[in-house]
């Protein structure tokens, strides 16, 4: 005799779910809105707290011997990508344009830009904006974004050239700058690829030889 089975239900998220973590949110999950929007109440549990209190490493003292500013410009690309950047663009630091970022702290006013010449710009995928949603969930984007600065931050400084990262509030100008897209009337990046799904992670100032994109 043979045996019929009815259609097998998992308890797991369909492919489909997994694709758009939004229909979770319209189903009211009492679960996903808290992972979305409700803050650490212990900044401890945050892997972006981590990171952001992580030291920069030193300088190497020999400075490696490095192609033309052009190909070196798509190593620092290629390995922004790998890292797991989806969009990535150099912009140059210009005093006169007012999108540069002030000095850092011990550097005299106004040579910020001539130790720091160039900007490299990464941005992320953000299915949900984190500037609006505050939960664990919501600050992945951050999360992956500090990731790629602080690893990309350390290479660049571990071939003899400085570097660090900064959260500026100039970023979204000098991600338009990169060339990684435009601004819209509210001043938020629109890219062709993510619309204004995007999150821009710390800029990485450094002197590294590199060719400005845009």
């Amino acid at each position: 005799m043979a045996l019929r089975l009815g259609p097998l239900k998992f308890p797991w998220p369909t492919k489909d779910s997994r694709e758009d973590p939004s229909t979770r949110l319209r189903a009211g999950d009492p679960y996903w809105d808290f992972f979305l929007n409700t803050p650490a109440a212990d900044l401890a549990n945050s892997v972006t707290e981590l990171i952001r209190r992580a030291p920069e490493g030193n300088v190497f003292p020999t400075k490696a011997e490095l192609h033309t500013p052009e190909i070196t410009s798509s190593h620092v690309k290629e390995l922004a990508r790998y890292l797991g950047a989806d969009l990535v663009g150099i912009a140059k630091l210009d005093s006169n344009d007012g999108s540069s970022p002030l000095p850092f702290a011990g550097e005299d006013k106004g040579k910020g830009e001539e130790l720091y010449p160039f900007a490299v710009v990464c941005a992320v995928r953000a299915n949900y904006d984190p500037r609006k949603a505050p939960g664990i969930g919501g600050q992945v984007p951050v999360q992956n974004g500090l990731f790629v600065s602080f690893v990309l931050s350390a290479w660049i400084r571990e071939l003899g050239f400085r570097a660090t990262t900064l959260a500026d509030p100039n970023g979204e100008k000098l991600a338009v700058a990169a060339g990684l897209g435009t601004l819209n009337s509210d001043g938020r990046l629109v890219t062709s690829k993510y619309g204004t799904r995007v999150h821009v992670a710390n800029l990485i100032r450094t002197d590294l030889p590199l060719t400005a994109d845009g």
